[in-house]
């Protein structure tokens, strides 16, 4: 949409509306001590093709994966979206779609959402999900809080191989309710290590969180840590980061988890330069009436024809404060519609297919690079689609090295893991080919 600009005399009707006298009026709250007072450092008026010229050179200046060959993974993953995708969700009974309060008139949006809630419980294994949340990380610790609410317990422990910026906002949202956190280590196989999970948790733990794949792409051997959980009467949250692994993993919730929380972005929706995203969260039906969000559900009309509703809506706007799980305000709901048709569209042997290739694809990757001079495979344990590096040069330099020839080489751990700082973490996935994989290789000054 372009913008229309406002002329004088259109903020002035707006100004006397509201009972103001000047714009500078809006911003009385705010301390003078924190208001700018010199002119803003823009570059004068253009014309409106000039604005869009300039625009396009700014957005050119980006590093995109059609400019530059990507290995960057680490939560936000280059998957490809079918064409199908883009032509529904632009429809504009989705596009433009307000939150669907009256179900007479937004049939199509409910059905949407309930179908892609059927899709989460068939990915995660488990027998209810809401209709979506904002993204990995909350969604993560929502599931936290949940656990708090059904246990009353106000200790959690993290697995340390969980995405690190999942921590961090975990426990943002775990210091407004005095939850404690410990964290439990990885093995030198790159997974949780057991022996860490059974010594810290206890019976003031509320959850034991792991995620699988992990940050550091490992697969985790997922039952044991959940019996681990449920001997002190704790929960199992698993996250998931990665939703295709789950074309070819076994659902967590056959493995124990008890909630399953996570980013939906794999889902076609697309790398967006790191948004919107797509966080999903499933529970078992014991645990419904604790889900934040909105979730909804079928019924029948007076006339016995199928219809769907917001069944459950638990957060302030909807009920009585002290019983809202969440103070949640909406949901992903047209980017839960873009996963919903990835999904759809490939069916479940479409995504093992995906699947497939994201693994296939990482291990001959990680076979060539681990060739190449002053590096190495950090873990050897079982992975998906993402690998450490570890390096002899300094990852900074050598990351620079690479971005000289446009190729996006990987994540550096070190800013997380004071433990790794010569470790890089590399993703591959089906879209990269062979000949993607052998120019990063060759880069590094190895190669076949």
């Amino acid at each position: 949409m372009r913008y229309i600009p406002n002329t004088e005399q259109d903020r002035r009707q707006m100004l006397e509306a509201i009972g103001v006298g000047a714009v500078a009026d809006l911003f009385a709250d705010v301390p003078e001590a924190l208001r700018l007072t010199r002119p803003l450092k823009i570059p004068p008026a253009l014309a409106e093709a000039d604005v869009v010229k300039r625009l396009r050179a700014l957005a050119a200046a980006n590093a995109d994966t059609e400019r530059y060959n990507s290995f960057l993974g680490a939560g936000c993953y280059d998957h490809f979206s079918p064409a199908v995708i883009g032509h529904l969700v632009l429809r504009g009974e989705f596009l433009t779609a307000y939150t669907p309060y009256q179900p007479e008139i937004s049939q199509g949006t409910l059905q949407a959402l309930f179908e892609y809630q059927t899709l989460i419980c068939q990915l995660t294994g488990m027998e209810v999900s809401n209709a979506s949340m904002y993204e990995g990380a909350s969604a993560t610790a929502e599931a936290i809080l949940m656990a708090h609410r059904i246990t009353g317990r106000s200790e959690v422990v993290v697995a340390r191989a969980v995405h690190p910026e999942y921590r961090q906002v975990a426990r943002t949202y775990g210091a407004q309710v005095g939850l404690a956190f410990r964290e439990a280590a990885f093995t030198e196989a790159g997974t949780t290590d057991l022996a860490a999970v059974r010594q810290v948790c206890g019976p003031q733990t509320a959850c034991l969180v792991v995620q699988s794949p992990n940050f550091f792409g490992g697969v985790e051997d997922l039952a044991p840590l959940a019996e681990a959980a449920h001997a002190v009467g704790a929960l199992c949250l698993v996250v998931v980061a990665e939703p295709v692994a789950l074309g070819l993993l076994k659902a967590p919730g056959e493995c124990g988890a008890d909630l399953v929380a996570g980013e939906g972005q794999g889902l076609g929706t697309g790398l967006n330069y790191g948004g919107p995203a797509l966080g999903f969260l499933a529970t078992r039906d014991q645990y419904v009436r604790h889900l934040p969000g909105r979730l909804v559900g079928e019924t029948v009309d007076r006339e016995g024809r199928p219809g769907y509703v917001l069944t459950l809506a638990t957060r302030e706007q909807h009920i009585r404060r002290e019983k809202a799980t969440s103070n949640i305000c909406t949901s992903e709901s047209l980017i839960a519609l873009m996963a919903t048709i990835y999904l759809v569209s490939l069916g479940p042997q479409g995504l093992r297919e995906v699947a497939l290739q994201n693994l296939r694809k990482a291990a001959y990757a990680r076979e060539c690079l681990a060739q190449a001079p002053g590096c190495a495979v950090r873990f050897r344990g079982p992975a998906f689609n993402e690998f450490v590096l570890q390096t002899t040069k300094k990852p900074a330099t050598l990351l620079a090295q690479l971005r000289r020839k446009r190729i996006l080489g990987g994540v550096e751990l070190g800013r997380w893991y004071p433990e790794l700082p010569n470790g890089i973490l590399i993703c591959v996935t089906e879209q990269k080919s062979r000949a993607d994989i052998d120019a990063l290789a060759a880069a590094l000054g190895g190669g076949r």
